[in-house]
């Protein structure tokens, strides 16, 4: 695989507006309007990734790559950024889609339920009705896709894979304890030392200090990643954060037991291999 996925393959980025905010989208594959293909030329089924926090989906490039080349090249796979964890460069256009009804700005977007409802204007907005969905969720990912799920069923997801799953009790876990003040209590107190720490450097000074990062965490990207020191996307995060910490408190054992048919962890490259070539 490792070589298949070090051949070019296409990811394409794109800033949509979604529910009135800045989203960016990573295409893995030549397929870029699912709308508007014609029947005869589209895929079957599209991969969708939604991520944890914070939802920044350069980071997921790698692994999209890898899923894409075990599909054998056969059907898109998408990540999406959560709202207000990406902004668009000042040279990128932010594509518009028409009046929807199911796309209306939504309350509190940043927050939990917020995030929940944007995943969802985006699938009902920018995939076709009748196109099958493979969801996968990493992290806090988990919980949106379950609640994808439960808000959802006239979507035809066939599976939803959970990937180290967040999904309960986040407040409780050891690094909750120490998260949990942080981002519910003192997270104010780092907003304005953020602003005026971050906001002025240049471009090319984050640039050079996310290089040395990536560098040290072994990893490379294709996408900027300038966003990690975007004090406007840091602060949604932290808010997302502190949502997490309140309101993931019990598990959802209905919708897991009403879709368990559905949900799969870390089982993801055994199934691509033996299901999706039945499709």
């Amino acid at each position: 695989m490792d070589s298949e996925i070090k051949e070019e393959i296409p990811v394409h980025e794109e800033f949509i507006l979604c529910c009135g905010i800045e989203t960016q989208v990573l295409k893995c594959g030549p397929w870029t309007d699912l709308i508007n293909d014609q029947i005869a030329n589209r895929p079957k089924l599209l991969i969708f990734i939604i991520p944890g926090n914070p939802g920044f989906s350069a980071f997921y490039v790698p692994f999209a790559k890898a899923l894409y080349s075990s599909t054998k090249r056969r059907f898109p796979v998408w990540v999406i950024s959560h709202a207000g964890h990406a902004l668009a460069p000042k040279d990128k256009k932010i594509l518009t889609t028409s009046d929807d009804p199911n796309a209306q700005e939504i309350k509190d977007i940043y927050g939990l339920r917020g995030q929940v409802e944007h995943k969802l204007a985006f699938l009902r907005t920018h995939v076709p009705k009748e196109m099958k969905l493979v969801v996968i969720g990493h992290s806090i990912g988990c919980y949106f896709s379950l609640q994808v799920l439960k808000r959802a069923p006239e979507l035809p997801v066939i599976r939803s894979f959970l990937l180290f799953p967040t999904i309960e009790r986040m407040s409780e876990s050891p690094k909750g304890k120490l998260a949990t003040p942080l981002l519910c209590w003192f997270r104010y107190a780092f907003y304005v030392p953020g602003y005026l720490l971050l906001k002025p450097w240049p471009e090319k000074i984050k640039s050079l200090v996310i290089r040395m990062l990536l560098r040290r965490m072994n990893l490379q990207s294709e996408f900027s990643f300038l966003n990690i020191l975007e004090p406007f996307c840091l602060i949604n995060a932290a808010y997302l954060g502190s949502q997490e910490m309140m309101e993931v408190v019990k598990r959802d054992n209905e919708t897991i037991k009403e879709h368990l048919s559905k949900e799969m962890a870390d089982m993801v490259a055994d199934w691509l291999k033996d299901d999706l070539s039945k499709i």
